[in-house]
């Protein structure tokens, strides 16, 4: 829209406002001071009427202006010009604060909003794996089928992804309390240093803009919970809502695989990215055509009180988990760790089993089965330290547990029956372990977008 075919000076004459009128086809004319103010507005109505009262069209156009006309800032919502649209208004003005016009907007004239910067965030849960752990591994399940069951609770890790108008990149960690800063891709990828993990994610995105990516975690790195997968499924959530044909969950898993196994060759297995992407209780098939994700309908009051009986314990002794897959993959070379490997497998179903007919005790006690069967499969998985806290657990009220992840250290699960609970507690404050209250988390992966305008403001 021209808007100088809608402005005439105050002195103008009525027939140039006329012929300005004809020209916009609105029926409308704004009235400008010496400075280019508007001051008012006429209507082909208004200069019909002076007319009609014996004006003549040499007049000028000031004669019928009207100063009391409604305007808008170019801040008005949207919503505000709807209304007054429809309220009987034809034709509204928008001034800036000097009343210069910025716009014109009518019924029929309603510009759609522009696209104004956005950002995305993104967070995503840790899991706690009950049984199977191990049969996740390509090694194993390429030839026998493996089988885990999991679920993920209220501990995430967090991302914001905002993309710049250049190819600088910048990582912030407040996991590592390190900034990684490169002028483009490449330079990111080739810098030495402790973001491996994140090269690697960004190796398997291979995105063609700048961003700025600002991480933080509510849990210890190495703590036995999926960490990595957590944090490469929340920047992956971010880069997907830039994205117009978005990853779907199975995808998004695959490609947290892919950086952290492939790129950086960490060893490990599968079930870390499909809990944390997909979210909630899940029983997990993986064999070599396909994996499969089942989400398990346990009762609600089944899984409040597991909520309420398991307790989680960080034994405070950080672990490398591809060190012990590693290790678990040459030992799986024999054959009665591939039997007890098979033993953890058909204990999984039976956990499920046990989960959907809500037998919890049941439960507790092939948790501590599937223990005893899993510290076999290395001598990294424990040690003097974690078994005397395990049966020290045992002693105090807990009937079954096991530590999460690899092994090594990191967060051990104890299951308790009601009236045994806080004697556990009691036991592992007393040796100065820290336990961590938590619910079960349904919901997996989430990512969303947010405008700048209305969230962020610019540290002046």
């Amino acid at each position: 829209m021209q808007l100088k075919k809608f402005l005439l000076h105050e002195i103008s004459s009525m027939r140039e406002a006329l012929s300005q009128i004809e020209s916009n086809h609105h029926g409308i004319i704004f009235i400008t001071d010496s400075q280019g103010a508007v001051s008012g507005l006429a209507t082909d109505g208004d200069i019909r009427r002076h007319l009609l009262n014996g004006g003549t069209l040499d007049d000028p156009i000031k004669i019928c202006a009207n100063r009391q006309f409604v305007w808008e800032s170019p801040e008005a919502s949207r919503e505000t010009l709807i209304k007054k649209l429809d309220h009987r208004i034809r034709v509204i003005p928008i001034l800036d604060k000097h009343f210069q016009l910025t716009g014109i907007v009518s019924r029929d004239h309603l510009p759609v909003q522009n696209e104004e910067a956005i950002y995305a965030r993104a967070r995503s849960p840790v899991r706690i794996s009950f049984g199977g752990g191990g049969s996740d591994l390509t090694h194993f399940f390429s030839e026998l089928g493996g089988a885990v069951i999991n679920t993920t609770i209220s501990l995430y890790s967090h991302a914001t992804l905002r993309l710049r108008n250049d190819s600088r990149i910048m990582v912030s960690s407040r996991d590592l309390g390190q900034t990684l800063e490169a002028d483009e891709l490449s330079m990111a990828l080739s810098q030495p240093g402790d973001f491996g993990l994140i090269q690697a994610l960004l190796k398997t995105i291979s995105p063609d803009f700048g961003f700025e990516l600002y991480l933080h975690s509510d849990f210890p790195m190495n703590s036995g919970l999926g960490g990595s997968a957590v944090v490469s499924a929340s920047i992956l959530g971010c880069f997907n809502q830039f994205r117009r044909d978005q990853w779907d969950s199975y995808e998004l898993s695959e490609l947290a695989y892919q950086a952290e196994r492939l790129y950086l060759g960490v060893a490990g297995g599968w079930q870390d990215q499909y809990a944390t992407v997909f979210g909630g209780f899940n029983f997990m098939e993986f064999k070599m055509d396909q994996n499969l994700v089942h989400p398990l309908r346990v009762h609600p009051d089944t899984l409040l009180e597991l909520e309420e009986s398991l307790v989680l314990c960080d034994t405070g002794i950080s672990h490398d988990s591809g060190e012990i897959h590693h290790d678990q993959q040459q030992q799986m070379r024999q054959e009665d760790i591939r039997q007890l490997m098979q033993l953890n497998v058909e204990l999984s179903y039976r956990m499920r089993n046990q989960l959907l007919r809500g037998r919890l005790l049941e439960f507790g006690r092939t948790l501590h089965e599937a223990w005893q069967s899993k510290r076999q499969f290395s001598q990294k998985i424990t040690n003097q330290r974690l078994d005397d806290i395990y049966e020290n657990a045992l002693k105090h009220g807990a009937i079954g547990g096991k530590l999460l992840g690899a092994g090594g250290g990191g967060f051990f699960v104890f299951y308790a029956p009601p009236f045994y609970k806080h004697n556990l507690l009691n036991y592992l404050e007393s040796c100065g372990l820290k336990t961590r209250p938590f619910r079960f988390e349904q919901e997996g992966l989430r990512a969303w977008t947010v405008r700048e305008c209305r969230n962020h403001k610019e540290i002046e």
